[in-house]
């Protein structure tokens, strides 16, 4: 008997970088993944006419529209997909919601946690991703089922870092970002969040920070640059940076894991390595190994090219979102949802505000958000 497909239309709120970067998922995710749905490419909305129309060309959507209250509301559009900046992700997600649609949302989630909350709460009872797609990196999927396996051991240390160089430009365009009012915070929310999401999957819950936060650039109304240390709850120490004033650094995430037992080590910029160290091999042998990711028996790869082929960064997209439509297909919650970036928000606000008081800060999380760290 043929497989029952589905067909789902989306509509995308926002078309920049990560308008690219989704559009890009949902063309390709059924060429590398066999899903029991079809995506169907059907109104891309922003703000310029003349922008989103070219934009919506180039990539197949079959309309170009300007007002996004009136596309969520559409009975023919059933996932509504924000990449818009930051400041009407709340209003637009809870909007969706109330539509009853399928909702998909860029990170940080929110301007702050109050509206995080407000996004949970409204979407709990339907289906939602937030695009934390460095999960989907199959090195640092494969770090996870190490830690899991208890290669690492007791943890001990865990440091990330997160540096960019483009903040160091004034001129440069997309100012939204360093606008407080449409962007929340700078580094903070676009660069922390992501190794923060990461430190939370790999490590556990952040119980207490102390922070610090710079501006580099006179009249700039969001930070450049913070710095935080962390405890987790499984006695761990955690030291966090994210800038966009490391120059000679274009995106290198960065994070290790050290414990009794061994240490991984991963940089975006080498997407497709993972460094491990085994404290049980012979002692004549012991060296951090350079595994490349690529398969055999490696996350997602399979799904992809044959082994020792690399992917690049978009196929985290298109993991992140194949994997999202199985657990639909299953009826399944999917991780990350918005419950998982309030667990983000409560740190980033933690964060703020210890760099605010000059104080370690404890990590305010509601029962939601406690239960749905993944």
């Amino acid at each position: 008997m043929a497989k029952q497909i589905r067909k789902l239309n989306v509509a995308m709120i926002g078309y920049g970088f990560m308008g690219r970067a989704h559009s890009n998922a949902f063309l390709q995710v059924g060429h590398f993944f066999d899903l029991p749905y079809e995506l169907k490419l059907k109104a891309m909305c922003g703000r310029n006419r003349a922008a989103v129309e070219a934009m919506a060309a180039q990539w197949g959507w079959e309309e170009a529209q300007t007002d996004w209250q009136s596309v969520v509301k559409r009975k023919d559009i059933d996932v509504v997909d924000i990449c818009a900046p930051n400041h009407p992700h709340a209003q637009i997600a809870i909007a969706a919601a109330e539509a009853g649609k399928i909702v998909l949302c860029e990170k940080p989630l929110a301007m702050n946690v109050a509206e995080a909350r407000q996004m949970a709460n409204a979407a709990r009872s339907l289906p939602n991703l937030v695009w934390f797609n460095y999960r989907r990196v199959p090195a640092i999927a494969l770090a996870k089922e190490l830690v899991e396996q208890g290669r690492v051991g007791k943890p001990y240390h865990y440091r990330a870092t997160y540096l960019q160089s483009w903040g160091a430009d004034p001129e440069l365009p997309g100012a939204w970002r360093f606008r407080k009012a449409e962007a929340g915070s700078g580094a903070m929310g676009d660069l922390l969040s992501h190794s923060l999401d990461l430190a939370l999957v790999l490590n556990g819950a952040v119980i207490e920070v102390t922070s610090l936060m710079q501006t580099f650039t006179p009249n700039r109304e969001v930070d450049d640059a913070v710095l935080a240390l962390t405890r987790f709850a499984n006695g761990s120490i955690g030291t966090f940076e994210a800038t966009r004033f490391a120059i000679g650094c274009r995106n290198r995430n960065y994070f290790e894991i050290h414990g009794a037992e061994g240490a991984i080590r991963f940089d975006l910029e080498d997407l497709n390595r993972l460094e491990v160290f085994d404290r049980g091999d012979a002692v004549e042998i012991q060296g951090s190994h350079n595994v490349l990711v690529t398969g055999p028996g490696h996350p997602y790869t399979s799904h992809f090219w044959p082994p020792g082929h690399i992917i690049g960064y978009e196929h985290t997209f298109i993991a992140t979102l194949a994997d999202f439509l199985n657990t639909l297909a299953k009826n399944q919650q999917f991780h990350p949802s918005f419950d998982d970036a309030v667990g983000v928000q409560e740190l980033l606000e933690a964060v703020e505000t210890s760099a605010r008081t000059g104080k370690w800060t404890k990590v305010s999380a509601d029962d939601a958000t406690v239960a749905a760290i993944q």
